[in-house]
């Protein structure tokens, strides 16, 4: 395992509970920080092979939605917990550890080559030899480029800070976020809580770059906070895989981040990590069983499973980027809001399993999404 995110430790501790060898590897010295929004939709935590309790910090049921003057506050049970990047990996790593697989931090991998059974990996002066790999060291890693995996992408920006509690009114957030549209384009702005601050960021399209601070002054000029008294200020991208990337060839595949694997509206990973990280073990599990040649097959797997997400999260996209106001009025109703809310909890796959009293709306959405040019069609299910 090249990473030890979310989706690499997930994966390596799969493994390594089901007995096989597993050496997990990091270039970074654990606990380290980590830019991220740290939070866990009810969706993602239900993937995940055990509790993250201990590193839990807030558990929010209320949304705050905004658009311009326009608010809406919405929630019912438990749409996500809210932890820090930092706390989050070092726990994982570590149950990974327990399982039984062998973690090193502070290991730089410099280059990765595959043959016909199995891989040779270099780092730090030394040569490992493993019968797969798999590359879970993020948009910038060194396994997609020397497998040649992944391919096309689509690129967001975001920067992000922490406001300490004794700078604001934390209270106000402790069991809500909230999530601004349409201040940055492409993205939106966020105030998710943490126990002893809140994470305060703004996120869009690529070519937002150049301007992503000053759209991060705005926010929270517009909210409140003093920039200055933001700490940990940092930029991070946001990889989106396009359909015809290859995440898996030969005894080598990509998760999470490193394959694109991400909520192009939210810009969210969590899930899409948990998810490919769980068919990456059993992919993996499969080879080393010799039911399978090869890990070939996991790319179309996990591009099945989550077509329906990315199909219904790049339509609402577009809606939104195109025609934000009448998209905001549809998704906060209280028609919709109950699909999109299931969607997050993850009680519901698919939004073509909607209640029928739902249909028209979305239907109105999707014509939109059409007419905004609809990149979510590529990846509609059959």
């Amino acid at each position: 395992m090249v990473g030890a995110g979310p989706a690499g430790s997930t994966a390596a501790y799969r493994l390594a509970s089901e007995g096989a060898a597993v050496l997990l590897l990091d270039r970074a010295r654990f606990p380290r920080v980590k830019p991220c929004g740290g939070g866990v939709t009810t969706r993602a935590y239900k993937q995940l092979p055990f509790a993250i309790d201990p590193v839990v910090e807030r558990v929010v049921t209320t949304a705050e939605l905004q658009l311009g003057a326009r608010k809406a506050e919405r929630g019912k049970g438990i749409l996500a917990y809210m932890t820090q990047r930092r706390r989050l990996d070092h726990f994982l790593a570590a149950k990974a550890a327990a399982a039984g697989a062998e973690f090193r931090d502070g290991v730089k991998v410099a280059s990765i080559e595959a043959d016909e059974g199995s891989v040779t990996v270099s780092a730090n002066g030394e040569r490992l030899r493993a019968a797969a790999v798999v590359g879970a060291d993020g948009v910038n890693g060194v396994t997609a480029r020397a497998l040649g995996l992944g391919g096309n992408r689509t690129i967001g920006v975001a920067l992000e800070g922490n406001l300490p509690n004794s700078k604001t009114d934390a209270s106000r957030y402790r069991s809500s976020f909230l999530v601004e549209f349409d201040c940055v384009p492409g993205g939106y702005g966020w105030i998710f809580p943490k126990g002893d601050h809140l994470n305060v960021g703004v996120g869009g399209w690529e070519a937002e770059g150049p301007q992503i601070r000053e759209h991060l002054a705005a926010f929270c000029r517009k909210h409140r906070i003093r920039l200055d008294d933001l700490e940990e200020i940092r930029g991070y991208r946001l990889p989106c895989r396009e359909p015809d990337s290859t995440l898996a060839r030969g005894r080598g595949l990509l998760v999470g981040d490193a394959a694109g694997l991400l909520d192009p509206l939210t810009g969210d990973g969590m899930f899409e990590a948990f998810v490919s990280a769980r068919f990456a073990a059993d992919a993996v599990r499969k080879v080393l069983a010799g039911e399978e040649a090869t890990l070939d097959p996991y790319g179309a797997r996990v591009t099945r499973h989550l077509a329906p997400l990315l199909w219904a999260s790049w339509s609402l996209k577009a809606s939104f980027d195109r025609y934000p106001r009448t998209t905001f009025a549809l998704a906060k109703s209280r028609v919709v809001w109950p699909v999109i809310e299931k969607l997050i909890t993850g009680e519901l796959a698919d939004v073509r399993a909607a209640r029928a009293i739902a249909r028209p709306p979305l239907k109105a959405l999707a014509l939109l999404a059409r007419a905004a040019g609809d990149p979510g069609h590529a990846y509609k299910p059959a």
